[in-house]
């Protein structure tokens, strides 16, 4: 199987959205950040926390649906920066994997018909996308192996399994760059791997006896699955096992 990070094409045929993008540093105010309201282009998969939004073109972006689904919303204006309903929230996970929030408070995922729905309550391996970038270009890798792009009804889907004009994209981000990633982080990724367990667990157990209840295993297998960009999966096992979880069959 070919690696994501060489499953760039060269050349093909381009979107009618599509265009070509400024590189910019985004610790400084440039002409591409203006024109985007301010909103400036991502280049490193840490920075992809807090308020973001996906480019497909120029001025085009990933729009949230009531029903789950998303498509790409209206081209906006110069300077103009995405609609509320445009923005969502970047999850970073580790090095390779990160997740989006919708504005519903949903995380996105792929469907068994290579769909990007909005319909998850918590984050497991099904929700976690790889950023891939190469040569200046950026694409993001959904767990089916799927690049994610617009069809042409413009519905979001991530079905090529390589990344080329169509599934080119911009992650823009409105956070302040002298703000630490643990500002923008849940409030539940706050603090040590211990911590953190407890305060998911916290927000999934089912009280029934006020008591909380927490896996008795060591943490060795925590710190492995952060590393791998399985936390929240390994996480959300622990609970399994403890039966307290209300997302927990």
């Amino acid at each position: 199987m070919q690696s994501p990070r060489t499953a760039f094409k060269s050349r093909s045929k381009k979107r009618k959205h599509q265009s070509g993008k400024t590189k910019e540093n985004p610790t400084q105010i440039s002409t591409d950040t203006i024109s985007h309201g301010n909103w400036w282009k991502i280049s490193k998969t840490e920075d992809i926390v807090g308020p973001v939004a996906i480019e497909f073109g120029s001025h085009v972006y990933v729009k949230a649906l009531d029903n789950g689904l998303f498509t790409l919303g209206a081209p906006h204006n110069e300077t103009e920066g995405p609609s509320p309903e445009e923005i969502l929230t970047g999850v970073y996970i580790s090095e390779h994997k990160v997740a989006f929030k919708s504005g519903y408070n949903k995380y996105l995922r792929v469907d068994k018909n290579d769909v990007v729905t909005g319909r998850s309550d918590a984050i497991g391996a099904m929700e976690q996308w790889e950023p891939v970038l190469q040569d200046g270009k950026m694409a993001l890798l959904g767990y089916n192996g799927g690049f994610m792009s617009a069809d042409d009804e413009d519905s979001i889907i991530a079905r090529a399994k390589r990344a080329a004009a169509e599934q080119f994209l911009t992650i823009r981000s409105h956070t302040l760059k002298e703000i630490s990633r643990s500002k923008d982080e849940p409030d539940e990724e706050q603090g040590n791997l211990k911590q953190v367990e407890i305060n998911y667990v916290k927000k999934f157990q089912k009280f029934q006896d006020k008591r909380l209840r927490l896996c008795p295993e060591g943490k060795k297998d925590l710190k492995k699955a952060k590393d791998e960009g399985t936390f929240h999966e390994t996480l959300l096992d622990r609970r399994s096992k403890m039966k307290a979880d209300r997302y927990c069959k």
